[in-house]
């Protein structure tokens, strides 16, 4: 059991939206007692070839809140993801809301303001986001509380948001046959992640858990929504009773054979922001190219 105020007598509506560009399956969740919702981990377009951003898929979760009636309170960061870029201020114009991540974002933004030589002009204290989430945290959307709990291993600032019977854990954890993601970016720490999947495993057996990634291995449908049983049976990393040595050798070997994800040089800069895009001394909107520095 957890210390965490679990409340699996609550079910909250869940629309999933996958962008197949990036593998990414972003999220709105409705509380089922009134029409607030949230969005969790949403994706903006971006063709690297041409230097344009679009927002196709955000679009796509406007459409869907604006046809259902809902009120958006909450846009919600699982981490600074390094695979897509967040559409968290495109949203936000369009619906409100408040932008929330882990507190930890100020480690993030500390390592990567460096690495992309951002200046003092670039603020390392979070401020960019609305709400900083602390391990424990709760909060509301509408009448469903909801909670953070904090997940480190891929990066400092993982967390994974609970609301009644649904987890959205980000890159904690992927579907059982999926496994875990990697924890070799700064910051990131195979052990760390070890004891936070254990976190997540140590909620009760019915918690549904939705991926925020899959990659359809072994040629199955893309899939996105699992449980903390059937992750504890049959996750092919950490399921079965699998003991934190055998997670670190194997995740550690493994690790050390990936290539950097395609979009990491601009999603950093821009989530690192809380979803906006960088500009230059005359206020155009430019990503940098570091080179050797990752």
């Amino acid at each position: 059991m957890t210390g965490y105020p679990v409340n699996m007598a609550v079910r909250p509506q869940v629309e999933a939206f996958f962008d197949e560009g990036t593998n990414t399956i972003s999220y709105v969740v409705r509380d089922p007692g009134s029409t607030a919702c949230a969005v969790i981990d949403s994706v903006m377009d971006i063709d690297m070839a041409a230097g344009r951003i679009s927002h196709a898929h955000a679009d796509a979760m406007i459409a869907h809140i604006e046809r259902e009636g809902l009120a958006l309170e909450w846009i919600i960061e699982t981490h600074v993801h390094a695979d897509h870029l967040s559409a968290a201020p495109y949203i936000q114009d369009r619906l409100g809301g408040k932008i929330g991540i882990g507190a930890q974002i100020m480690a993030v933004q500390d390592v990567f303001g460096k690495i992309f030589n951002e200046g003092t002009e670039f603020q390392r204290d979070g401020s960019q986001f609305d709400c900083l989430f602390h391990d424990g945290d709760t909060y509301n959307v509408g009448g469903m509380a909801c909670f953070a709990m904090h997940t480190p291993g891929h990066t400092p600032a993982c967390m994974v948001h609970v609301m009644g019977d649904a987890a959205f854990v980000g890159d904690t954890l992927f579907m059982p046959d999926g496994g875990s993601a990697r924890a070799d970016f700064p910051g990131g720490d195979a052990g760390e992640l070890y004891d936070s999947i254990q976190k997540v495993l140590a909620l009760p057996d019915a918690m549904r858990l939705f991926m925020c990634h899959d990659y359809g291995p072994g040629g199955r449908d893309i899939a996105w929504e699992t449980t903390v049983a059937a992750e504890k049976a049959g996750n092919i990393h950490v399921g079965g009773g699998k003991t934190r040595e055998e997670f670190v050798r194997f995740r550690t070997a493994r690790d050390a054979t990936l290539a950097m994800p395609r979009l990491i040089l601009p999603s950093l800069q821009v989530n690192m922001r809380a979803g906006a895009v960088p500009k230059d001394a005359d206020g155009n909107p430019m990503l940098k190219l570091p080179v050797n520095r990752l």
